[in-house]
C-alpha cells in the first residue's frame, strides 16, 4: 500500500442540483482530459451516497504534485446555477454527512494523514467550502 498523508477534498465543479455519475466523470477524465483514470478515489453523490471511484492502492490524478500520497474525495457539485458558474457551497445535508462519515473512515485507516482542499495546492475555489470545519475529525 501507498504511503497516504494527506486526505485532498473537491467538488466537481457543476451546477447546484446537477446529478453526475461515477461514470460521467470518468468519461469527463479520460476522454476528455486524456487521463489513464479517473482522477478521484471517491465520489459522494447529491443524495449523501458514497461511491469509490478508484482503488486506494493507486494514485489518483487530482492534485498535481500530491497525487502520489493522498486520496482525493470528491462531492457532486460546488457552483451556483448561474452563467458564471460561481464558487458556492451546494452540498446537501446527506453530502455533508456523507463527508463525515468518509474522512472519519480514511483518518481511521491513515492517522497520520491531514485534510486539504484543492484550493490550497492550486489557484481554484475548489472544493467551494472551507473542509478545515472537519479538523476536529482529524484530532
Amino acid at each position: 500500500m501507498r504511503e497516504i498523508s494527506r486526505i485532498i477534498c473537491h467538488c466537481t465543479a457543476t451546477p447546484e442540483g446537477r446529478a453526475q455519475t461515477v461514470e460521467d466523470i470518468r468519461r469527463m477524465h479520460v476522454k476528455e482530459n486524456h487521463w489513464s483514470h479517473i482522477g478521484y478515489h471517491y465520489l459522494i453523490y447529491l443524495d449523501g451516497t458514497i461511491h469509490q471511484c478508484l482503488d486506494e492502492s493507486i494514485p489518483g490524478i487530482h492534485c498535481s504534485g500530491y497525487n502520489k500520497h493522498s486520496i482525493a474525495v470528491c462531492y457532486v457539485g460546488g457552483c451556483a446555477k448561474d452563467a458564471k458558474l460561481t464558487e458556492k457551497d451546494t452540498r446537501t445535508p446527506a453530502q455533508k454527512e456523507a463527508f463525515v462519515k468518509i474522512l472519519s473512515e480514511l483518518h481511521k485507516r491513515y492517522p497520520q494523514a491531514t485534510l486539504h482542499g484543492h484550493r490550497e495546492f492550486a489557484a481554484k475555489a475548489c472544493p467551494s467550502f472551507n473542509v478545515h470545519e472537519y479538523d476536529y475529525i482529524f484530532k
